[in-house]
């Protein structure tokens, strides 16, 4: 796509579903990953006679995520019918807010690669999940469908979006931020891939400076945000072909093929009117009095990006740092809880940055399974800090130790023989040794070629297995190196 001719508009459209215990109009459980079909009852399975009775709880946790999201809060909303068949929407319709949202006009700021952004919320809609239709290839070839109503009647929070996002890019650090608003709430636990937050994108091209808007598709069904960016990367590009070759951009839905990555076209897109929207007539409107408004905003979080600014303020940490902490509210209480015990709250956020996180999603886990508690990890920084053990040492013995046995640094320590060398006349020795030993790189360092020390640091470091001072080390190796000792 050419960005001097074409402006991408997105929007993104997003479902999280509540982590209430009970569904949204009836008692059963919302327990994910029970036996199929197990946890159903009239209501949710839309039988004649049921009548249904919202969870006020649900409630709640919409009113807080409209407070976090600085949205407007409708005192009286209305639910409606919104009439479409699906195989796992038993019913035939699903209650959703479609007119009288509970909450509209809300706005997160995205830090834009440096450059802020308002992105606007349109409205925020309470309403009930369908079903799960799960296919299945059988031996001859042929497919079949099986249907779970467990997920029938879980409460969702739709959460629509303006179309005020330009790039992919863009989407994915809106979607992330929203995710994390989310968590922090502790009203949904977005998790993509269990399906408990999902997202679908609209993306349409305009002419550049043009007010005209093009025609725009939507994808459904993104479960990362990985898939996200690609999934509008090509859209995008898709388009722009399409235009470039005459050919008009049809409204129509399509799904994400991560294994060609590409999108395909589902079907044809409805509009309002399709879902012959109508009031439900089986519940009245939704008041809310000040009280319960009260009561949900004495009960909100410090939010992610407040968590952000007084990370920066109060350890003088990389903004960068700070933002991707603050992105999962367990990651931003560990490093406050590590840094709480060290003098240098900075060494605590590389480790954190680098070696945590790196073992983190090399196991695809979170920091709430990481084997390391916060005052395990600070003693071991407080080591390096102090001297006592050497940065290479506590990298590639003892962190990789901790993580294996769940034993303390000292005990490694001891047990390794890591105790850190300062011991001027040894380090001495060590070196002329390795300079005697390698008279190339000595010549070459010595005719101008000062990369070559790197490679004298690298052999004291493997000759003293990690424990030689660093400072030291590279102040006695310069000291042989640039004077006439060396060949001796």
């Amino acid at each position: 796509m050419d960005p001097q001719k074409y402006e991408t508009v997105i929007g993104l459209e997003v479902h999280a579903q509540l982590r209430t215990k009970t569904k949204l109009f009836c008692g059963c459980s919302t327990e994910f990953g029970k036996t199929p079909n197990t946890l159903t009852c009239p209501v949710c399975l839309g039988l004649p006679g049921a009548l249904p009775v919202l969870n006020a709880a649900a409630a709640e946790m919409a009113v807080k995520l409209a407070l976090a999201v600085h949205a407007r809060i409708n005192p009286r909303s209305q639910f409606s019918r919104k009439n479409y068949f699906y195989p796992d929407l038993p019913k035939g319709y699903q209650i959703t807010q479609y007119h009288h949202p509970i909450a509209e006009e809300g706005w997160l700021r995205i830090d834009g690669s440096g450059r802020p952004k308002i992105i606007g919320i349109e409205r925020i809609n309470l309403e009930e999940d369908a079903g799960k239709s799960i296919h299945d290839g059988l031996p001859d070839s042929s497919e079949k469908t099986s249907l779970d109503f467990n997920r029938s009647g879980v409460p969702l929070l739709e959460i629509v979006g303006r179309p005020d996002l330009s790039s992919a890019s863009e989407a994915a650090e809106f979607l992330q931020l929203l995710r994390a608003t989310l968590q922090y709430l502790e009203i949904c636990d977005g998790n993509m891939e269990e399906g408990s937050l999902r997202c679908d994108a609209n993306l349409s091209l305009k002419e550049k400076g043009s007010s005209t808007m093009g025609v725009k598709t939507e994808i459904k069904n993104l479960n990362s945000f990985r898939f996200l960016q690609k999934a509008l990367d090509y859209e995008a590009e898709r388009q722009a072909a399409e235009i470039a070759a005459g050919r008009p951009i049809r409204q129509e839905t399509r799904l994400w093929d991560p294994v060609r990555n590409r999108t395909w076209p589902m079907r044809s897109k409805e509009e309002a009117h399709d879902y012959r929207y109508f009031p439900e007539p089986d519940l009245p409107l939704l008041v809310l009095d000040e009280n319960f408004m009260e009561r949900a905003k004495a009960s909100l979080p410090e939010l992610p990006q407040e968590k952000v600014e007084r990370l920066i303020e109060t350890y003088r940490i990389p903004a960068y740092d700070a933002n991707l902490m603050a992105q999962s509210r367990g990651l931003a209480d560990y490093f406050e809880r590590t840094a709480a015990l060290l003098e240098n709250p900075k060494a605590a956020s590389n480790w954190i940055m680098r070696e945590v996180l790196q073992y983190l999603h090399g196991q695809r886990i979170d920091i709430g399974q990481f084997p390391i508690p916060a005052e395990r990890l600070a003693d071991l920084i407080r080591r390096v800090d102090d001297g006592t053990l050497t940065l290479t040492a506590a990298k590639d013995i003892v962190f990789p130790k901790m993580i294996a046995g769940g034993k303390e640094a000292s005990a490694i320590v001891v047990e390794e023989g890591l105790g850190q060398i300062a011991d001027e006349e040894a380090l001495k020795k060590t070196a002329r040794e390795i300079v005697a030993a390698n008279p190339g790189p000595l010549k070459q360092y010595r005719e101008g070629k000062r990369q070559v020390f790197g490679f004298f640091v690298g052999l004291m470091m493997k000759e003293t297995k990690g424990r030689a001072n660093a400072p030291l080390a590279h102040k006695i190796l310069k000291e042989i190196l640039d004077g006439d000792k060396g060949s001796s």
